[in-house]
């Protein structure tokens, strides 16, 4: 829970801070009376895993579920009717790895990095978020950014300030220098010491201080790299980057802030080291083996499979075959070759699976494309689904706010035509969007 500064402070902080590192105030109290809602769903998915219910009605009372009842029952004086007869209805769903500041990729990625503005970054987080809620995504959980204005926008959103997803964010991700989240990689010596580098960290003392800099900023979630990454501008490959005692650090530094741990990691022996320490989840997860699975039961951490990266690197090297720089290149064609065969492995093997685009590297608004790989390698729509609901919201820890249509729940709820149990990719057509009580407009 964020709070007010005191007058005084607070005046200090907006004249000293620079404008993306300020706190939106808390909203004003409504004045109104509370508005009522009721939904009439032609089929609800109340608590996704369990069989559908037939015609029901939702009631929304603010912000809140407060009644699900069976047939279509007459709304109230006063409430608002919307008619979802002929839809489908379920919970918003939860995309748990995006980066809402990044469109561009490769040489591209580079060069927007460092051109943009800090405002720019701001304005491209929240056109995107937009794009991802329009998507029927009511929960975004975003997984690195080094400037500072997902957070800014996680603020607004809470504060009303904006329209756009919940956000849980990461703030800048951790990692040892030269690795994966080392923002300096690709650039001429005289551009390093302009790049912040409070996420880098060498042994243990060095992890624990990079986790305290992140929380100091209101992060609500760590997130490191203990492997190489795909889009990475160093040619070390994808093994494993930092030492067990560093990942052990940071997560125990982490649940010494009650913070939970998400870790990037594709090579098996990172992965490994990333589940021995505690994480709560491996993004990515690429290169399993039979000790992986074995963690991954042990400890219940998720897995975040994030598929649809392949569909951005195949988009982009259609449109400019020189989009990513040879040392790229080679990782992302070795990446698009073995995608989904470690899911494949992992639903048999009974891991716990959270639904996870990595949106950024893959387009925004376009999230959903990620149900239809999931259910290709190994997944049927009804466990995808659970992925993207009730799964993801015990991941971020949010299984109290948001994952089903339930009294008492915050009112994020879709509906879509046709059964997304039978064929997947319905999910892919929003027919109606609400986002903790308010109906999106899904066009500008």
């Amino acid at each position: 829970m964020r709070f007010p500064l005191p007058a005084a402070l607070a005046a200090a902080a907006l004249l000293s801070a620079p404008a993306l590192a300020q706190t939106a105030p808390a909203p004003a109290a409504p004045t109104g009376p509370v508005t009522i809602i009721i939904i009439h769903a032609g089929r609800l998915l109340a608590e996704p895993g369990r069989p559908p219910r037939g015609p029901s009605t939702i009631t929304v009372t603010g912000k809140r579920i407060t009644a699900v009842a069976d047939g279509h029952l007459p709304a109230p004086p006063g409430a608002r009717l919307i008619d979802l007869s002929r839809a489908f209805v379920l919970p918003g769903l939860i995309d748990s790895h995006v980066h809402l500041t990044s469109d561009a990729g490769g040489v591209a990625g580079v060069l927007e990095n460092v051109s943009a503005s800090p405002g720019t970054h701001a304005l491209r987080a929240q056109w995107n978020g937009m794009k991802t809620l329009r998507a029927g995504f009511t929960t975004v959980r975003n997984l690195g950014d080094r400037t500072g204005a997902t957070l800014a926008l996680r603020d607004a959103v809470e504060a009303g300030w904006v329209m756009g997803p919940r956000i849980i964010d990461a703030g800048r991700s951790i990692g040892v220098t030269s690795g994966h989240t080392d923002f300096t990689l690709g650039l001429a010596d005289q551009l390093v010491p302009a790049v912040e580098r409070d996420n880098q960290c060498n042994g243990p003392e060095s992890c624990r201080e990079a986790v305290r800099n992140q929380v100091r900023r209101d992060v609500d979630v760590i997130k490191i790299a203990t492997t190489g990454g795909v889009n990475s501008r160093i040619g070390a490959g994808l093994g494993q980057q930092m030492f067990a005692d560093e990942a052990r650090a940071i997560v125990e530094t982490a649940r010494l802030h009650k913070k939970k741990v998400a870790a990037h990691a594709h090579g098996t022996d990172g992965i490994n080291v990333a589940l021995a320490a505690g994480v709560d989840s491996i993004e990515h997860g690429t290169m399993p083996d039979d000790e992986t699975l074995r963690l991954f039961r042990q400890t219940r951490a998720f897995y975040v499979p994030t598929l649809s990266t392949v569909n951005g690197y195949r988009e982009r090297l259609a449109a400019n075959p020189n989009a990513y720089e040879p040392e790229v290149l080679e990782k992302i064609r070795w990446r698009i070759e073995v995608t989904g065969k470690a899911l494949e492995r992992a639903v048999p093997a009974g891991v716990r699976i959270a639904f996870g685009t990595d949106a950024g590297v893959s387009k925004h608004g376009r999230n959903a494309d990620e149900f239809e790989l999931m259910v290709k390698h190994g997944m049927t729509p009804a466990t995808a689904i659970v992925a993207a609901t009730t799964n993801a919201a015990e991941l971020l820890g949010l299984e109290t706010e948001t994952g089903a249509i339930r009294p008492g729940l915050s009112a994020d709820i879709i509906a879509v035509e046709g059964d997304p149990l039978a064929d997947v990719t319905a999910l892919k057509r929003m027919a109606f969007v609400m986002a903790q009580g308010r109906v999106v407009p899904l066009a500008d």
